[in-house]
């Protein structure tokens, strides 16, 4: 990036922030500005950061206990999950911002979570329960600086449910629906004194649909369904040594096995296994002006594919993440930071290549300086086969009037090559250098009506360069990908009704060898929807969820070569009715998935679910 450009942009000085969640209770406004959110690592007020940030709260995710993770995360804006329609055993691929999914890193408790067995490295969002989590932050943007690698397009940090004020409480969800699908979900919580611990177990069965599509064009019966059965543990302990220390080891499972296809509109009995532990620990020691952080945590995860081309993949990752945050005045923080990413790989073959990440990172917060605030982040990686590189981001705010302000961000971001792509047994490549992107944001926040109607834009361009592609002689830096796009998020309440609207274009060039493209595979230029929520009194709630995906562009894998084939656009419209008795801790609740019964196609030569719905109690204890 030229200089001149980047002082300019620098110097430009916008922030955003999004409000997206619901209160609890409808006629009680939350001042989500307020909100501190962990995955800025400086638990930073909404208000005070300049980063595009999206809030999934507590009150929101009661409003979709009938949805997965895929289908909650499908109705946000700049998001699209592929496969959140289809078959629920189907894998999910999160599309933020037109980037591919091993672009968005996933954090559990601020942890990354990666599936170091796969080609991608990217966390399988059908392995985690929604109804073990307590809210959900979204960070849009290049966010290397302090999360590194694949933090390209963003971050998504699932928070899961800890908190308690007694020695036991918790709850239990029980659900039942279409395709013959059943889930539970069993979480206790306490605290006393010293400790406190949190334990969930949830099972999710369904019959599902099957995978494949028939085709239309062929004489063939229908094909079988295929079915999913996920087992999932999530647990920890809070230890308080003393009024300043603090530690937390933890442990997560997620087993799942699912039925899947041979390919586009091809059956087969095919069957595959996932088995991935996420186990660790957390600790804090909270100083007079500072506070010293330390996670870490190993991953493994193994895949068995029995089909006729059978294969067993295990990866592990050690991940350490240590940083200290030091107020240096009331308006100045520092935060400094390492980490070390340890990835391993087990072949068939019984070769174990491993490769590491090792990052120092910087990064300076200036809040509350009139109505200017300023984040700057610096970061340096040293990987074990390509070398080193490094990353910053320049993040300026500025409040125009308690009720307009504007933002702007300049970063840098990078995704290291997988161990698949160095070392694989098809086309590995040890000379791959990292995928590299430059950012920019900028956009407005306005309050228009206080308390009730709020506008947010935001703008955004991405330029990805060494895109690491599969080609004849294997992995290569070769593609370059150039994305650009806008989000308009209108925000109503009045009352005992909400109303959240998004309206989100993306567009895209990619460049492989001497081959231009003007569209994004999968990915709509236009997507709109809104969420909303009518409170009828303390016991009854109704929600109305509507997305409209437009037109996309997919190639169709059943033919050599393969095919670009056109997308239709879509609409989809949910209905959810909750309500409360027994003092409000049993929550009877109906969520009905595309209510109108729309036909539409997320890959070529595979279905997607018609209207289908989920219905169950929530009893809290």
């Amino acid at each position: 990036m030229k200089i001149k450009n980047f002082g300019i942009l620098a110097g430009l000085g916008f922030v955003f922030s999004i409000p997206v969640g619901f209160t609890a209770r409808a006629q009680k406004a939350q001042n989500l500005n307020e909100v501190v959110i962990a995955a800025t690592k400086s638990d930073q007020k909404k208000n005070q950061s300049g980063k595009v940030i999206t809030v999934i709260d507590k009150a929101l995710l009661e409003l979709n206990q009938g949805k997965n993770l895929a289908e909650l995360l499908n109705h946000q804006a700049g998001i699209t999950v592929v496969g959140s329609g289809s078959n629920l055993g189907k894998e999910k691929g999160v599309f933020l911002r037109g980037a591919a999914g091993s672009y968005t890193i996933i954090l559990i408790d601020g942890i990354i979570a990666n599936d170091p067995s796969g080609v991608g490295g990217a966390f399988d969002l059908r392995l985690f329960n929604i109804d073990q989590i307590e809210r959900i932050e979204i960070i849009k943007g290049g966010q290397s600086v302090l999360y590194g690698s694949e933090a390209v397009a963003g971050v998504i940090n699932i928070i899961t449910k800890k908190s308690a004020q007694k020695v036991l409480q918790g709850d239990l969800v029980v659900g039942a629906g279409s395709y013959q699908t059943f889930k539970t979900d069993l979480g206790l919580r306490g605290s006393t004194g010293l400790f406190n611990y949190q334990l969930n177990y949830g099972v999710f069965n369904t019959e599902g649909i099957s995978e494949a599509s028939v085709p239309v064009d062929q004489n063939v019966s229908n094909f079988d369904n295929d079915g999913t059965k996920l087992n999932v543990l999530n647990a920890s302990l809070g230890i308080q040594l003393n009024p300043k220390i603090i530690i937390r080891p933890f442990l997560k499972w997620n087993k799942g096995n699912f039925d899947y296809d041979a390919n586009a509109f091809s059956d087969a009995a095919y069957s595959a296994s996932s088995n991935h532990i996420n186990t660790g620990v957390q600790a804090t020691y909270e100083l007079q002006k500072g506070k010293l952080q330390l996670n870490y945590s190993h991953q493994n995860t193994e895949r068995i594919y029995k089909s006729d081309f059978p294969g067993v993949y295990d990866g592990t990752l050690n991940f350490l993440d240590i940083y200290y945050k030091h107020k240096i005045t009331n308006k100045i923080d520092v935060l400094v930071g390492y980490d070390q990413r340890t990835t391993k790989v087990l072949y068939e073959d019984e070769a174990k290549p491993s490769a590491n990440l090792y990052s120092g990172y910087v990064n300076a917060f200036i809040h509350d300086l009139g109505k200017f605030n300023l984040e700057v982040g610096y970061r340096f990686n040293e990987h074990s086969t390509y070398g080193n590189n490094s990353t910053y981001s320049i993040t300026p705010s500025f409040a125009i009037s308690n009720h307009l302000k504007l933002f702007g961000t300049v970063s840098t971001a990078f995704r290291a090559p997988t161990l698949d792509m160095l070392f694989g047994r098809y086309g590995a490549n040890m000379n791959l250098k990292p995928e590299t992107s430059e950012n920019y944001e900028l956009g407005l926040n306005a309050e228009i009506i206080a308390d009730k109607l709020t506008l947010n834009i935001s703008t955004f361009k991405r330029n990805l360069d060494e895109a690491i592609i599969y080609g004849a002689e294997g992995y290569l830096n070769q593609d370059q990908q150039n994305d650009k796009g806008f989000e308009v998020e209108p925000s109503l309440q009045f009352k005992t009704f909400r109303f959240n609207a998004y309206y989100a274009y993306v567009t895209g060039t990619s460049i492989s060898g001497t081959v231009e493209k003007d569209f994004l595979i999968r990915r709509p230029k236009h997507s709109f929807g809104f969420n909303s929520s009518f409170q009828a009194n303390d016991k009854l709630t109704f929600s109305l969820n509507y997305k409209y995906t437009g037109k996309r562009v997919d190639s169709d894998f059943s033919t050599w070569p393969a095919q670009n084939v056109d997308l239709k656009a879509f609409n989809l419209v949910d209905f959810y009715v909750q309500y409360k008795v027994f003092k409000q801790k049993l929550n009877l609740f109906v969520d009905v998935k595309n209510l109108t019964n729309a036909k539409y196609t997320e890959i070529v030569g595979f279905n997607t679910m018609g209207t289908n719905f989920m219905t169950g109690l929530n009893y809290a204890f």
